[in-house]
């Protein structure tokens, strides 16, 4: 690959950046991070064995109509911005003595990546089927045992989700940007090869010549 030292990994909840991520930097001997980590918006309103859906979390999605929501994580992804630049600038400098780095998360809006002036840094976006994610987070959830106000969570959770996927993929298309479709069966091995790819045939962050 050329010589690339941040790789960027956008995508809705639930499609896969961050498996794809894991393989990418390991393929690279590469540091992964998520946006995640960076500063937490409200996340998964579901139940698992490990953890229990803080009050808060359940008041956010249980009291916001869909597009206070979008509102409410857009909000969030724009503050948390300027971090997310110094990290990419950080990385992507030769002389920091640091690892390249894979970085993954929803918050890697499109309109703000393609602004970056950053070297030897590449993008590219996950998207999926509405159904798929759906299938995902129903699984996890475990919707079908859920209790009524569980499932009600869950579908106010997703239905953000997909508006959320369908305002990206519209800025990514409107920006000629590379997207690649993550819910045709590959493997995150083959995911990964398909995002190193596109991040090779880049002339600009996030946009190769062909454009996607």
């Amino acid at each position: 690959m050329r010589d690339v030292r941040v790789v960027l990994i956008g995508g809705t909840s639930n499609v896969g950046k961050s498996t794809v991520a894991q393989v990418v930097a390991e393929k690279l001997g590469f540091e992964c991070l998520s946006t995640d980590g960076l500063a937490r918006h409200p996340g998964r309103p579901w139940r698992t064995p490990e953890w229990e859906v803080p009050a808060h979390v359940s008041e956010h999605y249980g009291s916001l109509t869909v597009g206070e929501l979008i509102t409410s994580v857009l909000g969030h992804y724009e503050r948390l911005w300027p971090r997310i630049e110094e990290l990419i600038t950080a990385h992507a400098a030769e002389s920091s003595g640091r690892k390249g780095l894979v970085l993954e998360g929803s918050a890697l809006w499109p309109v703000r990546v393609a602004r970056l002036q950053v070297p030897r840094t590449a993008a590219v976006w996950l998207t999926t089927d509405d159904a798929l994610v759906r299938a995902r987070v129903h699984a996890a959830g475990r919707y079908e045992a859920a209790t009524n106000e569980e499932q009600h969570l869950m579908d106010k959770f997703l239905a953000r989700t997909e508006r959320y996927q369908t305002l990206m993929i519209d800025a990514i298309d409107r920006l000629g940007l590379d997207r690649i479709d993550a819910g045709g069966g590959q493997s995150a091995a083959e995911l990964a090869d398909t995002v190193l790819a596109a991040a090779d045939a880049q002339t600009t962050v996030g946009r190769s010549s062909a454009g996607r």
